[in-house]
């Protein structure tokens, strides 16, 4: 790792951690902070899989809202606390991902984009449609996170949302080591070999489509990590976390901050979030503005602003 590098990782961690701090600071809100991290571990996981694997997917919100969907009704309808929801959640889109990524998984280009956008409204309209579990379109409601009780000591996450703020860190920061790993691991070396030449690939003898489906498969896995914490922090989900425009934006964050810098994503997560909450208290129109932000950036900056400053330590 270069020294570039190394420092980015050390700036990063650091201000995810004094972030609840420095923001109130400047006059905004922790929960501002724990969206920033959330979506920008959703934009992350979409990354994995376009980034480092060169495959674009529009229906990466089915898996979102489906983690999101198990998480709050495993509270409301079993009584579980919010990590055994969490990871109930992340079960259900991950078999969901699993099934699906092997029907998928032939296709490629414009072609596997539109499958996923076709299977993620599908998911989109069984919410909206089935009233009497999910809430329909005024969404699920009547259940809230849970305090984590550790035995000797319980975790206020449910009336603290420092506490939340910082719960949601550490689960990022598992994720995001785990995706570290698997980037650097040989599976990883050869997502981003198929990424660059797949013809070539394939003549080395390697199994080019059971490498895209364990990419989907784990990029999947991580997006309902981020649903799961989504629906914990709203302690509400409606139909609209499973719609195709928010997998949009989680392509417009990877696109925005840079899909070859590994905290690209993150960052314009930040970016999107920012500007989200910001314009859109001035006025309706604030997609907008954000459109208008993206377009600058692909045309003048195609590698994404965080990846003009890693262009020697990009994957």
């Amino acid at each position: 790792m270069n020294p570039r590098a190394r420092a980015l990782d050390a700036l990063v961690i650091v201000t995810l951690v004094t972030f609840p701090f420095w923001l109130a600071a400047i006059g905004s809100y922790t929960e501002l902070a724990t969206r920033v991290v959330v979506m920008g571990l959703a934009a992350m996981s979409l990354n994995f899989l376009l980034g480092y694997t060169g495959v674009l997917s529009f229906g990466h919100a089915a898996y979102f809202g489906l983690g999101g969907y198990g998480t709050a009704m495993a509270i409301k309808f079993f009584g579980f606390g919010s990590v055994p929801a969490m990871l109930f959640g992340m079960l259900v889109a991950t078999v969901a991902a699993i099934v699906i990524g092997a029907l998928i998984v032939r296709r490629r280009g414009v072609y596997f984009a539109m499958v996923t956008i076709a299977f993620g409204q599908v998911f989109y309209f069984i919410a909206f449609r089935w009233n009497q579990v999910t809430g329909g379109d005024d969404g699920l409601t009547g259940w809230s996170r849970q305090p984590i009780d550790f035995g000797v000591y319980k975790l206020d996450i449910a009336g603290n949302d420092k506490a939340f703020y910082y719960f949601v860190l550490c689960v990022f920061a598992l994720c995001v080591a785990a995706m570290a790993r698997l980037i650097h691991s040989p599976l990883g070396r050869s997502l981003v070999a198929i990424r660059e030449n797949e013809r070539r690939v394939r003549f080395l003898g390697l199994n080019i489509e059971s490498r895209i489906w364990l990419s989907f498969v784990i990029s999947c896995f991580f997006v309902s990590v981020a649903g799961g914490l989504y629906a914990l922090l709203n302690n509400f989900i409606d139909p609209r976390a499973l719609r195709f425009d928010l997998s949009g934006n989680f392509v417009i964050m990877a696109v925005m901050g840079g899909m070859r810098s590994f905290w690209g994503p993150l960052f314009g997560a930040a970016i999107f979030v920012a500007l989200q909450d910001y314009v859109s208290s001035h006025t309706e129109n604030w997609m907008f503005l954000i459109g208008l932000v993206f377009v600058l950036v692909v045309r003048f900056f195609p590698r994404g602003l965080l990846g003009v400053l890693t262009r020697g330590s990009a994957a």
